[in-house]
């Protein structure tokens, strides 16, 4: 593989893909099934995978497109599911290591994957390999630490996804909006333009790849920012309330399955999340809250200074659909779809 066959890649990252895809490959070998790259970086529908797999087994030969994942987890499930179901059944994914519950949950929805380990799902007739509980190997290649996707640059990155000409801005501008401080900005600007997400052209500077960007946002998000969010977790004697509160009373916007209910009126929320600077305690009053672990409401910590326009009691569409995937339900999963084919990848979004 070349390095510059990968554009949007850095050098450190594309060592790491490049890593777990060779070790995969060779814990598969081992196990008897030949498999080597056909292709690197192939053009699937809007998507593009990292690398084209040939699989021979029983005299035939069976294509698979495959997307390299380090540090799989089930909370990312969702998002995976999402991210791959344009690949369709040849789609495969090739992990740094899928421990065993994760390795069942992958099987029962019919996801094909790999690890490092010499663990394996492929179902496509005629080949059959299902192994799991192989114990974690190390891979050779530290992980990439770049700031774009830290908490902080997640901050950054999610205020120019939600209004794409903000690129162009001055930095302190997009400091302001993205509520960081103003050399975060410049270093997380510094790797975009590194991994080929944003470029000058015409004298401006422009948002590249942005499905590529959006998927990488959500599963950052949901890996990294979203746990450092929580101010608190409650339990609701009922959800009914979801379509009359007015959130901008208590200093909160709506996201995850009410906003949703909303946007979309296809689905009945079963959980609610709300964003803000607090937790207001005439909220928890007025709708009878109490604290609870596991309660089905949430409040998070609010973390863009701009207003969602047109809608400003709910969050940014981008964050509906992220916390939709976080939940790894299939009615969300669902509900995700439509926001991302009908909002999120329309022109200008």
């Amino acid at each position: 593989m070349r390095c510059e066959q990968y554009g949007f890649m850095n050098g450190q990252k594309l060592r790491t893909m490049r890593a777990i895809l060779d070790e995969a490959l060779a814990a598969l070998r081992q196990n008897g099934i030949q498999a080597e790259v056909e292709r690197e970086q192939p053009i699937i529908g809007r998507n593009q995978a990292d690398a084209m797999i040939r699989v021979n087994h029983g005299g035939q030969e069976i294509l698979y497109v495959a997307v390299v994942k380090r540090g799989l987890r089930p909370a990312l499930l969702g998002a995976v599911l999402h991210q791959l179901e344009t690949l369709g059944q040849q789609a495969l994914i090739v992990a740094d290591y899928v421990t065993p519950p994760l390795a069942d949950a992958l099987r029962q929805h019919h996801l094909a994957f790999i690890d490092t380990a010499g663990n394996a799902y492929l179902e496509r007739p005629p080949l059959l390999v299902w192994i799991k509980g192989q114990q974690r190997r190390y891979v050779g290649v530290a992980p990439h630490h770049g700031r774009a996707f830290t908490a902080r640059g997640l901050q950054v990155t999610f205020a120019l996804l939600c209004h794409k000409e903000q690129a162009d801005f001055q930095y302190r501008e997009i400091a302001k909006i993205a509520g960081v401080a103003l050399g975060t900005v410049a270093l997380v600007m510094a790797e975009l333009v590194e991994l080929g997400f944003v470029a000058e052209l015409a004298g401006k500077r422009r948002l590249l790849q942005a499905q590529q960007l959006l998927d990488r946002w959500v599963e950052a998000y949901i890996r990294t920012l979203r746990p450092k969010l929580l101010l608190g977790r409650f339990r609701a004697e009922k959800l009914e309330w979801w379509n009359t509160v007015d959130p901008l009373k208590y200093g909160l916007a709506m996201g995850g399955e009410g906003a949703a209910a909303r946007l979309t009126h296809h689905l009945r929320p079963g959980t609610l999340i709300f964003f803000g600077e607090q937790v207001d305690p005439h909220f928890l009053l007025d709708y009878q809250l109490r604290t609870d672990p596991r309660g089905e409401v949430e409040v998070l910590r609010r973390f863009w200074n701009f207003e969602n326009q047109g809608a400003p009691a709910l969050v940014p569409t981008l964050l509906v659909y992220a916390d939709l995937l976080a939940t790894g339900d299939a009615r969300c999963l669902e509900t995700a779809k439509r926001i991302y084919d009908d909002v999120l990848t329309q022109p200008g979004k």
